[in-house]
Order: C-alpha cells, then structure tokens, then sequence
C-alpha cells in the first residue's frame, strides 16, 4: 500500500472514530449537565466516567487526524499545515479541560454528602465546574473546530485538488459558519442547543463525516498526469509544488 493511501485510510477512521466517541459521550454526560443537584446524589458516576473515557479516546483520534495528515498537507504549505496542528491541539486542550471538570464533579459526589451544612456550597462548586465544561465545548468543538478542521484544512485539500473541489467547499464554508455561530453564542444571540446553531454546524458535521467515508474508503485524489514534471520544475525555482501544478493547468 503506498504510504499516502495508509496515511489517508489513518485519517478516515481516526475521523471515523471522532462521531463513534463524541455523541455517546455527550449523551453519558446528560445526568450531570441537567441535574444542578447531582453533585448532592450517591453513586460512583459511571456514565459520566464513560463518558469522559469515550472523550479521551476523542482527543486521541482528533491528534491523530493533525499527525497522520501533516506529512500530506505540508507539501502544500508548511506554515497552513503546522496552523492545522496546532489549532487541532488547542481543540483538545479545551476537550480535556472540561474532561476534568465533570471528573472533579463526580469526585466530589463520591466524597459523600457534605457536613456542617455545606450543600450551598458543594452546590456552587459543582455549577462552576459544569459551566468551565461549556465554555471549553463552546470554544473547542464550538469555534477552534471551525478554523482548523473547517477553514485551513478545507482550503488545504481544496488546493491540492486531493478530494472533490465541491465537497471541499463544505470545509471551507461550514468551518467559518461553525465559529461565527459560537461568537453568536457567545455574546447570547442564542443558545447552543438552538435551531440557529444547528442549522450553522451541519455543514462542518457534514464535511466530517465526509471526510471519514471518503478517505477510509477511497483516498485522495490521484494527481492528474503532468503533475510529476510540474513538481520538477518547481523544485529548481524554489516554488511549491501544488503552485507549480495549478500554474501548469491554468496554462
């Protein structure tokens, strides 16, 4: 197998597994995102610890999408593809921040109920944590998604001519959608649950889900014949080789 049809196979199911883990974590995570007293409850928190064990694997595939595409996407541009690694890695810092929160969440529910009548405190504690949890999910998978995974990685393999040019655009539109919809949020035009910012994710969700069929099943684009003698030519006057190719076709 050649090694950028096993780096775009790697992508896809490492894109793939973003869906498997991400929506049943959310969904494991609904007793403590709605139950302001759950923190007062007795249980050890099992759904809520699988949930975060479904975010951390998350947070790995999410990597693995930056590193396994790196190698592919720097031919292209060097700078846009470290820009693409490192807005991956900022998107798991915040997932892994409010991973933490809900765990310190569960900690203190299995500490067992508080005495000296400090509920009203334990109370408070506990919505602060649950509201850093929303934060990192609305500037994470709410507005760093959409420049990285959306804009510069659309951009990118639009201009490589590695898929489609047609549904690169669903990367290219739906990831600047995807943030300007969290800045809405943000300063409470609405909310994140709300028809509006469904109807702004759906495009990036899209182009996701697109992304993780295609390369599994397909991979990228083989380049179009005289793109080999382009990239030659490219190389002894210094400029790059997806510019030597489009300066070719364009002639």
């Amino acid at each position: 197998m050649h090694p950028d049809r096993r780096r775009s196979l790697a992508a896809g199911v490492f894109f793939l597994l973003t869906f498997v883990t991400s929506i049943p974590g959310a969904l494991l995570y609904g007793p403590l995102l709605t139950d302001p007293h759950y923190v007062l409850g007795e249980g050890a928190g099992g759904p809520v610890l699988a949930g975060a064990l479904l975010e951390i694997a998350l947070v790995i595939a999410n990597l693995g999408t930056a590193l396994v595409l790196y190698p592919v996407l720097r031919r292209t541009s060097p700078s846009l593809a470290l820009a693409y690694v490192v807005a991956r890695v900022m998107e798991c810092t915040l997932i892994s921040v409010g991973i933490l929160s809900l765990l310190t969440v569960v900690t203190l529910r299995q500490d067992g109920p508080p005495t000296n009548g400090a509920d009203a405190a334990l109370l408070v504690v506990s919505q602060a944590l649950v509201a850093l949890h929303g934060w990192t999910f609305l500037l994470g998978p709410g507005f760093v998604v959409g420049i990285g995974n959306g804009l510069i990685l659309g951009w990118m393999l639009h201009r490589a001519r590695l898929l489609p040019r047609g549904w690169a655009w669903f990367g290219i539109i739906g990831g600047p959608l995807v943030s300007l919809s969290g800045i809405a949020v943000m300063f409470g035009l609405y909310t994140q649950l709300s028809v509006w910012s469904v109807v702004a994710t759906l495009p990036e969700v899209v182009w996701e889900l697109f992304l993780g069929v295609y390369l599994t099943a397909r991979g990228f684009r083989t380049p179009t014949p005289g793109a080999g003698a382009a990239e030659a030519g490219a190389a002894k006057v210094g400029a790059s080789p997806v510019d030597a190719v489009a300066v070719t076709r364009s002639s």
